[in-house]
């Protein structure tokens, strides 16, 4: 039996072992837990900001991609000094706010990061508003056409949205706000945004909650966005075997037909060198006078 390889290295002061650096963590990728972690670092300014200030759920697969998982929420113990948690409902969540961190949770071959809905800082007043295009088809040809459809009706509405990969088989539509609306009200206006898009295009569309009673149809999933609830962060790797990564698109690259598998961890940091991150480039907004709009026409009927 081999003896299991260990090394230490120092980021930003802070002393980190890693363990079996050589490990397959996406054998059909060839990338190594090394290699991997030299992603995550990469990566590193892009995540860290999208997951500072948010409950963090991680999912780790201690033997690669093609072995099992499990969801981490508690910090893994033992912890070093310099992790942070942040206690809520029984559970600690790691406070993923450096490089050290995400190290160390890379080290323990945590491969997916999802980020709360709700901010620890402000939890009731959500600072972003998400409609998650769910397939029901694990490869979905429409996903694209999807997207667009549900940009190019949020657009008329006088929504300004950026269309953001999963990294697995579906697309979120991500609305960045000013904070004066309750998830309650968001998902009022989900409703509506679901309602709409089910009935105008039924043989897409669907806002059927049972994945069984589905068929072939794409899920308009309004009520995911909730206080409790996690996405998969920006930029987050995905345990696929194409190591694909949760990627911010613009509207024309959706018009294209852009596919989830073409960002990946091998390539995704040339883009966003290249691009920036397109989540920045969409302004704060309002709903209220959609959310007023609404109530309008539901009084009416």
């Amino acid at each position: 039996m081999s003896r299991a390889v260990k090394g230490t290295i120092v980021v930003e002061g802070q002393e980190l072992t890693i363990s079996n650096p050589e490990k397959l963590l996406w054998p059909e990728m060839g990338i190594t837990k090394a290699v991997f972690l030299q992603r995550l670092a990469a990566l590193s300014p892009w995540l860290l900001k999208h997951c500072q200030d948010r409950l963090l759920t991680t999912i780790r697969y201690p033997d690669g991609v093609n072995g099992k998982s499990f969801y981490q929420k508690n910090c893994p113990t033992p912890a070093p000094d310099f992790v942070e948690t942040v206690p809520s409902e029984s559970i600690d969540y790691v406070k993923l706010t450096s490089l050290p961190v995400l190290l160390w949770l890379g080290n323990l071959a945590c491969l997916e990061y999802h980020a709360s809905f709700d901010r620890i800082s402000d939890p009731v007043r959500p600072t972003e508003w998400v409609i998650d295009l769910d397939p029901s088809l694990e490869e979905e040809p429409r996903i694209m056409e999807a997207a667009l459809l549900t940009g190019d009706l949020l657009q008329s509405l006088g929504i300004s949205s950026t269309p953001k990969t999963s990294g697995a088989t579906g697309v979120q539509i991500i609305v960045p706000l000013v904070k004066d609306l309750s998830f309650d009200e968001l998902r009022r206006i989900g409703e509506f945004v679901g309602a709409y898009l089910a009935d105008k295009h039924p043989k897409l569309f669907t806002v059927e909650r049972l994945k069984k009673h589905r068929g072939d149809l794409i899920y308009v999933d309004y009520l995911q966005h909730y206080q409790g609830k996690t996405i998969i962060a920006p930029y987050s790797p995905r345990a696929r075997a194409g190591a694909s990564v949760s990627t911010p698109l613009h509207w024309d690259e959706v018009r294209r037909g852009a596919a989830i598998a073409d960002f990946n961890l091998l390539n995704i940091e040339e883009r966003l060198i290249r691009e920036g991150d397109l989540l920045d480039q969409v302004p704060a907004q309002t709903l209220r006078p959609i959310l007023s709009f609404i109530g309008k026409g539901q009084a009416k009927s």
